[in-house]
């Protein structure tokens, strides 16, 4: 097996060599990921794995745990013929690039999505699902991983006009590529070419049912991924339910990864400056550099929104993860028990603002 065609270089072979120094373990590459169990491609075939006791042990919380393009060391079980469990995974070497949010829920955790990618599909449906906002949580994401995004915009026979969405989302991507499709035909899928080049590996993101499985299909020629239809009020069905890596004949490698229907952000408040260029270039102008962008005098972000130069739901966007972000790096350093006070405190306040609000109404 030629680890090369699966993204093998220089620089993991150098990286693995200062951790592998006893000679003991095998390098290999995770192509499939679900909870705790594995699958890994070396130069020696394709082996179920799981990680060693030293390795769970070690690890503190679920980010340390491998998934869909990690490269590892594993140790080939000889004596084991059942073909459950034949490679052991010792260690995972640096990442390079990843792809990750805040774990569901009030955890602050990370949860990794995918590893060692160059490119990422960001997958948008153009039917009743079409969001702008969530195009840009995910490109704060990708950002924060050292990923180059795509924007693909799929379903385009289900998109009554389409030249006003690549308005909408022209105000998001500014000089990305974005790129039209129909996974279902094919149509358009040719665009994707020159990003998917010999040796590089690209993830698909997006929520479900916007058609990521499908178009993975289509590359490959084959169904190796199952897809379903939409709910009856237009949302995705979760398909896919493990990370996955399969490699294009003569181009290289993609990663198929379950649809998102909630993504908190797992990124430094910097990463806001790559999302949202004209706003974080605006703030400087602003006459106050605290300014919060909302009432403030002298606000130079405000005067853009009200001369209609940005939208106002993009500025809510860009407020709304900044806060997020913000939350995020404070509760990071904090124990368990001021997080509970904290949410405590938050709840408090929004039940404060809601009763506030409407005690002359009702």
């Amino acid at each position: 097996m030629n680890l090369i065609q699966w993204g093998w270089n220089a620089s993991f072979e150098q990286q693995f060599e200062k951790i592998n120094n006893d000679g003991s373990c095998l390098p290999a590459r995770v192509i499939y990921a679900q909870r705790q169990r594995y699958r890994v491609v070396s130069g020696e075939g394709v082996f179920s794995a799981r990680v060693s006791g030293r390795y769970l042990y070690l690890a503190g919380s679920s980010a340390d745990f491998p998934t869909a393009g990690d490269w590892v060391g594993v140790r080939i079980d000889r004596e084991d013929t059942s073909a459950k469990n034949v490679a052991v995974i010792h260690f995972t070497i640096p990442r390079r690039s990843w792809l990750s949010r805040k774990v569901a829920g009030d955890r602050i955790e990370e949860q990794l999505i995918c590893a060692n990618i160059d490119r990422v599909f960001l997958v948008a449906g153009l039917d009743r699902d079409f969001n702008p906002r969530r195009i840009e949580r995910y490109l704060s994401a990708i950002f924060e991983g050292g990923a180059e995004p795509v924007i693909v915009l799929n379903k385009i026979d289900l998109c009554g006009d389409l030249e006003s969405r690549m308005a909408e989302v022209g105000t998001v991507a500014f000089d990305l590529p974005v790129i039209c499709t129909n996974g279902r035909s094919g149509a358009g899928l040719e665009q994707l070419d020159p990003y998917l080049q010999q040796g590089t590996t690209v993830a698909f993101v997006g929520s479900s049912g916007v058609g990521k499985s499908t178009i993975i299909n289509q590359l490959l020629g084959r169904n190796v991924q199952a897809t379903r239809g939409l709910r009856s009020d237009g949302k995705g069905r979760h398909t896919t339910s493990h990370r996955e890596l399969f490699q294009i004949p003569g181009q290289g490698m993609v990663i198929d990864n379950p649809g998102m229907r909630e993504l908190q952000l797992w990124a430094h408040e910097e990463r806001l400056a790559d999302t949202f260029a004209e706003i974080e270039y605006l703030a400087e102008q602003c006459r106050f550099s605290d300014c919060g962008h909302e009432n403030e005098p002298g606000c130079a972000v405000q005067r853009e929104v009200s001369a209609g130069n940005i939208d106002p739901k993009r500025l809510s966007s860009y407020l709304k993860q900044k806060r997020e972000l913000e939350l995020l790096s404070a509760t990071d350093k904090l124990t368990s028990q001021e997080r509970y006070n904290l949410r405590r405190q938050e709840s408090r306040r929004w039940h404060k603002m809601i009763r506030d609000r409407f005690k002359d109404k009702y």
